[in-house]
């Protein structure tokens, strides 16, 4: 069935070669973080494209000047007041991971800006992410008081190894995109003029490749992401955890307050 693209509001599309779809994160005015609406449709757009027979390979950049600042905070301290809210997210959440490990068409993200929460998600699972010098590329969930779930305990670690995925995971420092690409957390890093052009270019040769051949070479390599899926349904699991204790209540105004968070130093676990 071809991909409904008018049901999409915080998502834009366009077909910039042919069979190469081209999809927008679309909220440039607050630099394409994700609110509920938006979450829910980078999540359950997949399995969409996967059934498109028109689409042979996938661009996935943002609006503007950032990729993605991540979750919308208003969903994020629904998240904590509100416990169907955070299940229903937590669903999305481990839903997202999958439904990308899931789709049979390759996927190119075009990185530059801000790539945080679960536009970082879909930025890093895609099979070929390429970014900028001037990404800035980090994971804040411990910052907010929460475990990293989302992303971080399934990808990390394959892409640039357990130390540096422990060290930016643990801390939520930020990475540019040439150190992304020296740690091989992402595939290439050009410079800022050349990003759509890489991407489309790379985009472009896979969906005039030989398919079957992509698709079950992604499908093989990706079993090393299903063979993570116990971790990563336990990250996000702590995750949840966390938002419904009293660091997320600290963590998440402190955030928007721009202050240090003044986190309970005791923690039973």
């Amino acid at each position: 069935m071809p991909l409904d693209e008018k049901k999409y509001q915080r998502l834009k599309f366009d077909w910039p070669a042919e069979r190469v779809l081209r999809i927008t994160i679309s909220r440039p005015e607050r630099l394409n973080a994700l609110d509920k609406i938006g979450h829910r449709e980078i999540t359950y757009i997949w399995p969409e494209i996967d059934n498109d027979p028109r689409i042979n390979a996938v661009i996935l950049t943002g609006e503007g000047k950032a990729f993605s600042a991540g979750g919308d905070f208003e969903m994020i301290e629904e998240i904590v007041d509100n416990h169907k809210t955070m299940l229903t997210v937590w669903k999305e959440a481990r839903d997202l991971v999958f439904n990308i490990i899931n789709c049979n068409k390759p996927i190119v993200s075009a990185i530059t800006g801000p790539a945080v929460g679960a536009g970082l998600v879909a930025a890093l699972l895609s099979d070929i992410s390429i970014t900028t010098k001037k990404a800035k590329i980090v994971d804040g969930h411990t910052r907010l008081g929460v475990a990293a779930g989302d992303h971080g305990a399934i990808v990390w670690p394959l892409l640039c190894g357990m130390a540096k995925a422990k060290y930016y995971l643990l801390t939520c420092e930020s990475l540019d995109g040439e150190e992304a690409e020296r740690i091989g957390l992402v595939s290439k890093c050009v410079a800022e003029d050349e990003l759509q052009a890489e991407a489309l270019r790379v985009a472009s040769n896979l969906a005039k490749g030989a398919q079957g051949a992509i698709r079950f070479t992604k499908l093989a390599l990706n079993n090393w992401l299903r063979m993570a899926g116990p971790s990563f349904d336990a990250s996000t699991a702590y995750e949840m955890l966390g938002f419904a204790g009293p660091d997320a209540r600290e963590g998440v105004p402190s955030h928007r307050e721009k202050r240090q968070p003044v986190f309970d130093p005791d923690c039973p676990v």
